[in-house]
């Protein structure tokens, strides 16, 4: 390993050297030219394989046969991620989704009764949450469990069409349970949406009594994994089936909580299940740096056209276009890995404390979501753009690319739509989340915003103290060598940021003056809210790789990477010319002296471009493209 693959490793580095060594000894089967049927049985089989090995143990609590290390899981995710994408999200359906619910929204007889079993693949389960008429708006599903306290069992209904489970990924062929969220009902009052341990076949693979599966049959992409549709017809299932960490309910029907608003208890209930979104954001990732493998030693030997004055063609990644395609992407790739190192870090540092600080809690919670959205939508530029740089080989499935770019697609509405997420950011900058915020519905937010003077909020990231010794010591004039100043490049993209924002509050609070319907001032300012959301995530992905070069020992390593930052920052910045401009912070002339330094750090870092994409030390047998076969 190069010293520059013992910074991408990191804190985790045993466990991608562990789970390398695993997949290098390991026969690992094109997915491409499968039949469906034959592709969910070869998944199938791997996921058998991978519990095997106990790296799904990882997660889980020690106490129940686990390892306790919930950081070194979720890398073990973003590691499966470089091959069959299938696998990684069947894997995370299983340990991730529907063990993840078992573990933190159930308790001790919920443990003691199935972790084990889940852990070893003995008990396939699905995490049956969307509902064909509500996605994002997870509080007000319609599936129903109505408790029945002559018979101390609750009845899961599906009353209509819109209330159907869908896309319920190990639903259609392999999984013998569901965690259903249902709408708890007990005494005639509903209780807000919980979750309910659901059997949904039996031993030999029938459906369950009241139980109808449907498959969603075949998708664009992720046709290893067997989405099915779930429906319940008046189900019965004991009491203790609730999963019953943060609500109950006792024999003769009295429901009891830790948490007395059903609001900030809903909230705490979904915020325990961010493990996912996480994981999305590490695959995304993982799938990422491997089209840009193949895309780079595919630059680096195909040549087009002679150089003139010689009999020499050019290598493709030798022109300026053909680096612009690739060398920005490459270093947001770097600088999303590093913001997403931070980002396991602080969650597996959250999942230790017992009792977290809400506020601390919260700003988690918002910094995955914009991650997740972030890293998803890179992803999917970045296989297209890195799949038209390989030309008409790029469309050909034998080279990969086509497969990442359809696998990878739904990465962008799934565990959360990406436009949804940015606005939960934008949110979580717009209030510090106290109480009287966190029990309101979306109109009654829009109108407190609206009425509030709020302050701007900056998370406190693990790089933040570097960030500041770096600003203290940074110039205050506008030199042009300053565009290449660590300093002045924060300075832009905080700058940007508190602009924004402050902009937005005011847009808000002038609506709210104007006593225009609350609904009306949110939804009229969302242009403005997703940017908010979208610049405060890029700010924090760059502080994420400021903090990991001032951690770097290596001489030649840390110069590398302080290029490659350069080159993150600035390309940023060129991609938001039309803002800087607008808003004064760049003149004509210096935005021009941009483009100037975005192209010269692509020359110099071309020579280093294969490098770089060695650096992530993907297994080769995952780079088995004819084209850049040697």
């Amino acid at each position: 390993m190069t010293p520059l693959t013992d910074v991408l490793d990191g804190r985790w580095a045993g466990v991608r050297r562990d789970v390398r060594a695993q997949l290098d000894s390991t026969e690992q089967p094109p997915a491409h030219g499968l039949e469906r049927e034959e592709h969910r049985a070869q998944v199938l089989d791997q996921l058998k394989e991978l519990a095997r090995t106990g790296r799904p143990h990882l997660g889980f609590p020690v106490e129940y046969g686990g390892k306790g290390d919930i950081g070194g899981s979720i890398v073990s995710f973003e590691m499966i991620a470089l091959g069959d994408l299938s696998v990684m999200v069947k894997a995370g359906v299983q340990w991730g989704l529907f063990g993840g619910a078992v573990e933190l929204l159930g308790t001790q007889r919920h443990h003691e009764r199935y972790l084990r079993a889940i852990m070893d693949l003995d008990l396939p389960g699905c995490f049956a949450m969307t509902e064909y008429g509500h996605g994002s708006d997870v509080q007000n599903l319609k599936t129903t469990a109505t408790y029945d306290p002559a018979t101390q069992e609750f009845v899961v209904h599906t009353p209509d069409t819109s209330a159907r489970k869908e896309y319920i990924g190990n639903a259609a062929r392999d999984g013998r349970m569901a965690a259903v969220f249902a709408q708890l009902v007990t005494g005639g009052e509903s209780r807000g949406v919980h979750a309910f341990l659901v059997p949904i076949r039996n031993d030999d693979g029938t459906p369950m009594p009241g139980v109808t599966i449907e498959d969603c049959g075949h998708k664009a992409g992720l046709n290893g994994v067997d989405n099915g549709r779930l429906t319940f017809d008046e189900v019965r299932i004991p009491r203790t089936a609730l999963l019953n960490r943060y609500g109950d309910v006792a024999e003769d029907g009295t429901y009891s909580s830790p948490i007395e608003s059903d609001g900030r208890r809903f909230f705490t209930m979904l915020g325990t299940l961010v493990r996912g979104r996480v994981s999305v954001a590490g695959s995304a990732g993982s799938a990422t740096k491997r089209a840009l493998t193949i895309a780079v030693r595919y630059g680096d030997r195909r040549t087009q056209f002679e150089r003139p004055g010689t009999d020499d063609e050019v290598a493709i990644l030798d022109y300026l276009g053909h680096q612009r395609k690739l060398l920005p992407a490459l270093a947001t790739t770097y600088a999303l890995h590093f913001a997403q190192e931070e980002l396991v870090t602080a969650l597996d540092e959250l999942q230790h404390i017992d009792e977290p600080d809400e506020r601390m809690r919260r700003e988690f919670e918002s910094h995955a979501a914009g991650v997740k959205a972030v890293a998803t939508w890179h992803a999917t530029s970045t296989i297209q753009a890195a799949r038209e740089a390989c030309g008409g080989a790029g469309y050909l499935a034998e080279n990969i690319l086509p497969q990442l770019k359809a696998d990878t697609d739904v990465f962008t509405t799934f565990e959360g739509d990406n436009t949804v997420l940015l606005q939960l950011v934008a949110k979580g900058m717009l209030t510090s989340y106290k109480q009287e915020v966190q029990d309101l519905r979306p109109l009654e937010t829009a109108r407190f915003v609206a009425e509030q003077v709020f302050e701007r909020v900056i998370e406190r990231t693990a790089a933040r103290k570097v960030i500041e010794r770096i600003m203290d010591a940074g110039p205050r004039r506008d030199e042009e060598d300053s565009l290449y100043d660590r300093a002045w490049q924060v300075r832009m993209f905080e700058d940007r940021e508190e602009h924004v924002l402050d902009s937005l509050v005011q847009r808000l609070r002038r609506a709210g003056n104007d006593g225009v319907d609350a609904f009306d001032v949110f939804n009229n300012a969302q242009d403005h809210v997703l940017r908010a959301g979208r610049v405060h995530v890029d700010r924090v992905v760059l502080e994420g790789f400021v903090g990991a070069i001032d951690g770097c020992t290596d001489p030649d390593t840390k110069a590398l990477l302080e290029q490659l930052c350069d080159l993150y920052a600035l390309a940023n910045i060129e991609a938001d010319r039309a803002w800087f401009l607008e808003h004064g912070r760049l003149t004509s002339q210096r935005s021009k002296a941009v483009v100037a330094a975005v192209n010269e750090l692509c020359r110099e870092l071309r020579p280093r471009a294969r490098e770089l994409v060695d650096a992530f030390a993907i297994p080769e047998q995952f780079l088995q493209a004819p084209i850049i076969a040697d």
